[in-house]
């Protein structure tokens, strides 16, 4: 395979802007990006390869509520 150097490519990629412009280059990449998916999904017999990551199980943090009631009984309080 030949070495590609920096200027070479970069000339390459000019010329592919100049004949397709920007905006076709765009969804040209978008399309070998879908195209590219479909084939390793082919590839595996269907499936996915890249599994979707699921977001963790988040249990909420219960904090003990401690409830007290405070009833004077008038028979304690001594006067002074």
């Amino acid at each position: 395979m030949p070495h590609i150097d920096a200027p070479a490519l970069i000339i390459i990629l000019v010329i592919v802007l100049v004949l397709f412009g920007a905006g076709r280059v765009g969804r040209l990449g978008g399309e070998l990006g879908s195209g590219i998916r479909e084939f390793r999904r082919g590839l595996n017999g269907g499936t996915d390869p890249v599994t979707p990551i699921e977001p963790p199980v988040v249990t909420p943090i219960v904090t003990p509520t401690v409830t007290t009631t405070t009833t004077q009984d008038p028979t304690l309080i001594k006067p002074l």
